[in-house]
């Protein structure tokens, strides 16, 4: 007779078992697609307290354990001044799923109270900041982010919607502010709905937010522009269910030249300045 598993091991079991498809294959992809983990990496996989990053960590252990490709792995808590029930939860369910995390404090929570104007772009900047230096005093190279699927969707219709700019979410990226280290997002294909359903599976609780400022408050948290795109694209899929997809695809498929205006590389490049004439296909005139 085969014995139970503990929680840690249905946790990993379910991710290439349960949900093989939906998040390990997923996963598995997008690190091999954009090559996000190479032979000598050491990465830093950054863990809020929430399921994504937990159900983040979870994965890079197992393509730690069993993936052709030999990297160290560390796992950073940035305490930025949690409640102690906060705290004590996150320390409960890393040792529930066997990550062995490394927690590290900072001034941020304090810092942000003091923000008038957008304070989760001020308190997010500050995070990457902290875990970039921390990550490198640990000898990493890397950070990974558990941002998903549905982070990057949701990301390019807030610059559309919202900051009146075209951009998408990378799966990677250099830091403009400390040299020699990258960011990935493994998650990368992976859907919040999936992640939601490896915790409900598992029956794991985690962090939402802990942010002070969102504790007092909730209306201004529930008015936040990432919500209300959230609620839009649900709304838009009860008539086309593949609309989030197209969403995401319409970052593969941009045809540069019917832009107006774009920037590569801190250049632009107006719409004049690019107008043309079309090339004559073959050779012939179209007459």
């Amino acid at each position: 007779m085969s014995r139970a598993f503990s929680e840690r091991e249905r946790a990993e079991h379910s991710i290439i078992t349960t949900y093989r498809r939906e998040i390990w294959r997923r996963f598995a992809r997008a690190v091999k697609e954009y090559a996000l983990v190479q032979a000598g990496d050491r990465v830093a996989v950054c863990l809020s307290g929430g399921k994504d990053s937990m159900l983040l960590a979870k994965c890079m252990q197992e393509l730690q354990a069993h993936g052709d490709v030999s990297f160290g792995l560390e796992f950073l808590v940035m305490d930025p001044g949690y409640a102690p029930r906060n705290r004590a939860l996150i320390e409960s369910n890393a040792a529930r799923l066997g990550v062995p995390v490394h927690i590290f404090s900072s001034p941020i929570f304090e810092t942000v109270e003091t923000v008038a104007k957008n304070p989760c772009y001020v308190c997010a900047r500050m995070r990457r900041g902290y875990l970039y230096r921390e990550a490198q005093r640990l000898g990493c190279n890397k950070i990974a982010l558990g941002h998903h699927f549905d982070d990057v969707i949701e990301t390019i219709l807030m610059g559309i919607l919202y900051g009146a700019q075209m951009q998408s979410m990378p799966p990677k990226l250099y830091s403009s502010r400390h040299p020699g280290m990258q960011l990935i997002r493994p998650l990368y294909y992976v859907h919040e709905e999936d992640i939601v359903r490896w915790k409900e599976y598992n029956g794991l609780e985690f962090l939402h937010c802990a942010c002070r400022f969102t504790e007092r408050s909730e209306e201004k948290e529930e008015l936040s522009k990432r919500r209300e795109v959230k609620r839009l694209i649900a709304r838009l899929k009860e008539s086309n269910p593949n609309v989030d997809i197209n969403i995401f695809r319409s970052a593969y498929n941009v045809h540069v030249d019917t832009l107006i205006e774009y920037d590569s590389r801190g250049v632009r490049y107006p719409f004049l300045s690019r107008y043309a004439p079309k090339p004559i296909a073959g050779g012939e005139d179209d007459e």
